[in-house]
């Protein structure tokens, strides 16, 4: 009977781990390894729904930043506040990453994920007790982070006629640098006035 050759599985884990560490070489300076790691096993995380939703008086919904850092602030429990404010840092980086015009129709903007999560993770990198490294990385670069998970994340499929509209639509709304740059991928050149050259 032949040998079969070995099977390997790649975990969503070892995915968004390697994406982010292809994306991350192009970053000056290059985010840590361990940086990248923890970015990698949080957006697999966040793959479990159950992981990211919360039932909130009766309705499954992504819990409020402002409500977790009043929890934390709340609590005397050191670990409880470490792990709630490390939740409001991970969350804070995934939804203001994956989601920032559904935000932005509400009203929240990117500046305030960069405050509550680089707030969150600058606690915790002088009060965890462990990757302290990491948490200090996460703060002092958060704007970078949510650009690089942004983009770890982004489709990379073939656009057609309508999603380009629609892509070109959207970054005139918001002007966003990450949307200019998948125009600019498509071949289309958004410099100057307000038209598609």
């Amino acid at each position: 009977m032949p040998l079969s050759q070995p099977t390997f599985e790649r975990t969503l884990a070892d995915y968004f781990r390697e994406r982010l560490q292809e994306l991350g070489a192009d970053l000056n300076p290059t985010p840590q390894e361990d940086t990248l790691w923890y970015m990698g096993n949080m957006l697999a995380r966040f793959g479990d729904s159950d992981q990211l939703f919360c039932y909130d008086e009766g309705e499954l919904g992504i819990r409020p930043l402002a409500m977790l850092y009043k929890d934390a602030h709340e609590t005397s429990d050191h670990r409880e506040r470490c792990l709630l404010l490390r939740q409001l840092g991970d969350v804070a980086l995934f939804v203001g990453a994956l989601f920032p015009e559904s935000y932005a129709r509400r009203g929240i903007v990117k500046d305030y994920f960069v405050g509550m999560g680089g707030g969150a993770y600058g606690y915790l990198s002088e009060n965890a007790r462990q990757n302290r490294h990491v948490f200090s990385e996460l703060a002092s670069t958060f704007t970078r982070m949510l650009e690089l998970v942004a983009r770890a994340c982004s489709k990379e499929t073939q656009f057609d006629a309508s999603d380009v509209l629609n892509l070109y639509q959207r970054w005139r709304r918001n002007r966003d640098p990450r949307l200019e740059e998948q125009l600019r991928a498509l071949g289309i050149s958004v410099e100057g006035e307000d038209r598609v050259h």
